[in-house]
């Protein structure tokens, strides 16, 4: 089993220790939050973190209401900007916490007058002692250069997150549970790899809270497997990339019941149109039964709850079909675990 495989089975666990954990340090961080005046949020990160991030603007704006923004790190970094951060929450985020212009970033924000959090594995990173307040991502040591169980702790960081700045109670202590009925798909999915042994290009489609996630399939696809994959919402692929696909193009649309299905499942007629090669995750019914391809998750999983369970599948195809490909998963070619930019 590569390294990648293992730190993926790993999730439900990792998840659970964070969600323990942290319990504490979020009690009194909403304590903290809540003595403040917030107006904004500006998540700062790179790469998946980024991908993360994307996810949690999505999931602060809905459930708190307080407008989130992703840092662009250049304005920091290379034109020197200096921002009026008075009344925001800046939170960075960097499975290493080694991320210099996450890090710059941070630093310049703390001294406009932000509260600075850091969402990181390593307690003591280079983050860790820029912040306020560090908040833990228990995963153990992640080995294999594609990012898994960071991604998804960075995600659970901010479903606490939400909760702390006032957002609802999403019943995110199920997330461990649904995560681990996930991998139950693994054999299923090392079959299916074989179908796109010969695939260079392909899209990734998700939309709302799974935006991110098609952003971070795309990014391991490229990683692990060299394949060219561009990602869109569902929405914006219709504005004029619908054009690129021809019969047999892979198309890989994440599809859960909720808000986004009915944009998914007019998106999944065009596919059809066109003679795609559609492949969903999805637990909704019908798009599994007229997608070419799909795997079937819990009926049960609410799309507020969906991010982290749907992602695993999508991390276990990429990376077994990076080894049906006769590549190494843990090792692609030109990368590094920790990747320093300015």
């Amino acid at each position: 089993m590569s390294i990648m495989l293992s730190e993926i089975v790993e999730q439900p666990s990792a998840l659970e220790r964070t969600l323990t954990a942290e319990a504490e340090k979020y009690r009194r961080l909403e304590q903290l939050l809540g003595s403040r005046e917030i107006d904004l949020v500006l998540l700062v990160a790179r790469g998946s973190s980024d991908n993360a991030a994307l996810f949690g603007r999505y999931l602060i704006e809905t459930t708190t209401g307080i407008p989130v923004s992703l840092a662009a790190p250049s304005v920091h970094t290379l034109y020197g900007a200096k921002l009026d951060l008075k009344r925001a929450l800046v939170v960075g985020v960097s499975q290493s916490g080694e991320g210099s212009d996450i890090n710059l970033v941070l630093e310049s924000a703390r001294s406009s007058g932000a509260m600075t959090l850091g969402i990181t594995n390593e307690s003591d990173s280079t983050m860790a002692g820029i912040v306020d307040e560090t908040l833990l991502i228990h995963a153990g040591r992640e080995r294999s250069v594609a990012a898994t169980k960071t991604y998804t702790g960075q995600m659970l960081h901010f479903y606490m997150l939400a909760r702390a700045l006032g957002g609802r109670d999403l019943g995110i202590e199920r997330i461990p549970e649904l995560t681990d009925h996930a991998l139950l798909l693994l054999e299923e999915i090392r079959s299916l790899v074989e179908r796109y042994l010969f695939m260079d290009n392909c899209v990734v489609v998700g939309r709302g809270l799974n935006y991110g996630n098609a952003y971070e399939l795309a990014l391991k696809l490229m990683e692990t497997c060299y394949v060219v994959a561009e990602r869109f919402s569902s929405a914006d692929f219709l504005h004029g990339p619908l054009a690129l696909v021809e019969r047999r193009f892979p198309v890989i649309l994440f599809a859960p019941t909720g808000q986004t299905l009915p944009g998914s499942r007019g998106l999944l007629d065009s596919l059809k149109d066109l003679h795609a090669d559609c492949l969903a995750i999805t637990n909704d019914p019908d798009i599994a039964v007229r997608a070419s391809r799909s795997l079937r998750m819990s009926p049960e999983i609410d799309e507020f709850l969906s991010p982290i369970p749907f992602i695993v599948p999508a991390q276990m195809f990429a990376c077994m079909l990076s080894e049906a490909k006769g590549l190494d998963p843990d090792s692609p070619r030109s990368l590094s675990k920790v990747t320093s930019t300015i």
